[in-house]
């Protein structure tokens, strides 16, 4: 007994010793990593938010002809990202009226002017949220010893929020230009000098794109096994060219498709997902469809200084696909007016308009709408959009007046009726649903009315599904249940009745 106890105690010494030794080689192997982190310039910055993958203005630099010394490329990031990286900062500091990770990015005497700035405007409880849309810099000089630059940035488009205690009191697009001096110092390009020269209130063009053509008979689509994941890694080309026949034969002519943010990469567009956007329009062409597409799905953030992020998401996909011959418009955002009371309406209108006026600077054959949820917000930024898109999941006797009322509002736009659709769901979760006839008589009716106000249309949706994500309409079983059978066809693939009324009369 002894013995079995002597071996217990040298078993447990033997493995508190191999424990303990293990604990001092990972606490030097730290030490050691800390010690060698000195030169990593990540860990030295004093930033609240790093500008990597937070702040890309889009920037144009002007060929190099300085004057003094050339400059490199490898120089030329360089002061490229200490410059955009002070004047994110800049707007961090104005926006929290706090001067955290300034003296990173300016110099003694140029911070001193931001800390007064900022301390006014903390003493009369205002706040400016702020962002830079485009740079043009062109580098004056750079001197020999490689620690001073001096560059004109000219046409720098800045859009400004002024509050004061929490109230919106300007909001200002600007076109502006910057004398700028910097100096190199530690390793980081300060900004030494940075004044104003001009500046002129930014008047985009809003060139109308053609919309006679348009003649919209459609539907909005997902395929049946992998509804808001369609560009997953289950991603089938034979699916959706199957169903695109399908919707073909119908009668109908155009597909409504949607781009999450997120899921295609954010700023950094996933290209893998890209490519399988691309074969999605070329097989729509091959069935002689055309594409309605919908950008910014599941976005709702809306933050000024997120803007530079979303255009750069928006730049790569239409710089992408803007050519392709199935493309018919340009949608911005599905149901953004749904937003409205958590984001605030002033800010989300401001992010539609100028996300309107990227999307045509880039683009300004194909038209641009945007995916109201009601009639009630169609009319906002009627000016801005080339046609009129809304949802109507209401009554369908108030109908025809609800159409009446947008004509005489919106008299010069063409109207359409971008969701519709009755759910045919009757069951535990809600036993006096609608059945299946229902719908068929919903379609039929619509139809009716379709034509009556000679409307273009994009019914929602082809088939019944068997799973909702819950980021579409929640956890509640019995909204995921309403949502699964809103399709003309089935969960087992059969024709529902009211495919006979999925097209025009």
């Amino acid at each position: 007994m002894v013995g079995i106890n002597k071996n217990i105690m040298r078993t447990i010494l033997l493995a508190s010793y191999i424990i303990l030794i293990g604990l001092i080689i990972a606490g030097i192997s730290a030490l050691f990593s800390y010690l060698n982190t000195g030169a990593d310039r990540s860990t030295m910055l004093h930033t609240e938010i790093q500008k990597a993958d937070q702040y890309i203005p889009k920037l144009n630099w002007e060929p190099l002809h300085n004057q003094g010394r050339p400059m490199d490329n490898e120089n030329l990031n360089a002061l490229q990202n200490d410059y955009l990286d002070a004047w994110y900062v800049k707007q961090i500091a104005y926006k929290t009226n706090k001067i955290a990770g300034i003296k990173d990015y300016y110099t003694d005497s140029a911070r001193k002017n931001l800390y007064d700035f900022i301390k006014i405007n903390k003493a009369e409880n205002i706040t400016i949220v702020a962002t830079t849309l485009q740079h043009n810099p062109t580098l004056e000089f750079f001197s020999e010893d490689g620690q001073l630059a001096v560059i004109t940035d000219r046409n720098v488009l800045e859009y400004k929020r002024i509050y004061k205690a929490e109230k919106l009191e300007l909001e200002t697009k600007e076109l502006a230009t910057y004398k700028v001096v910097l100096l190199l110092e530690d390793g980081f390009w300060r900004i030494r000098h940075l004044v104003k020269e001009h500046v002129e209130i930014y008047k985009p063009e809003n060139k109308p794109a053609n919309t006679d053509s348009l003649n919209i008979k459609g539907i909005n689509y997902y395929p049946q096994a992998t509804p808001w994941h369609m560009f997953g890694d289950a991603f089938s080309k034979d699916t959706i060219s199957r169903d695109f026949k399908i919707i073909k034969d119908a009668g109908l002519n155009a597909v409504r498709l949607f781009v999450q943010y997120e899921d295609f990469g954010k700023a950094s567009v996933d290209y893998k997902k890209l490519e399988k956007l691309k074969r999605t329009l070329d097989t729509a062409e091959e069935h002689h469809l055309k594409v309605v597409l919908t950008l910014f799905d599941f976005y709702g953030d809306y933050s000024v200084l997120n803007w530079t992020l979303n255009q750069r998401h928006a730049e790569t996909i239409i710089n992408s696909i803007k050519n392709h011959k199935a493309l018919l418009a340009w949608d911005i955002k599905n149901e953004p007016n749904l937003d409205f009371e958590s984001r605030g309406k002033g800010l989300v209108i401001a992010w539609l308009e100028n996300m309107i006026e990227l999307v045509k600077s880039l683009d300004d054959e194909h038209p641009v709408t945007i995916g109201w949820s009601n009639p009630e917000s169609a009319s906002i930024l009627k000016d801005k959009v080339d046609f009129i898109s809304f949802h109507y999941y209401e009554d369908l006797n108030d109908f025809d007046q609800t159409i009446t009322k947008m004509k005489t509002e919106i008299p010069n736009k063409p109207l359409v009726l971008q969701e519709f659709g009755l759910s045919s769901y009757r069951g535990l979760w809600n036993p006096f649903g609608n059945s299946e006839n229902d719908q068929l008589e919903y379609h039929k009716l619509f139809q009716e009315k379709l034509k009556t106000h000679d409307l273009q249309f994009m019914s929602w949706t082809l088939y019944d599904f068997t799973e909702i994500p819950k980021e579409v309409v929640g956890r509640l079983p019995w909204r995921k249940r309403a949502q699964e059978h809103f399709g003309f066809i089935d969960q087992n693939g059969e024709t529902k009745p009211a495919f006979t009324y999925i097209s025009t009369l």
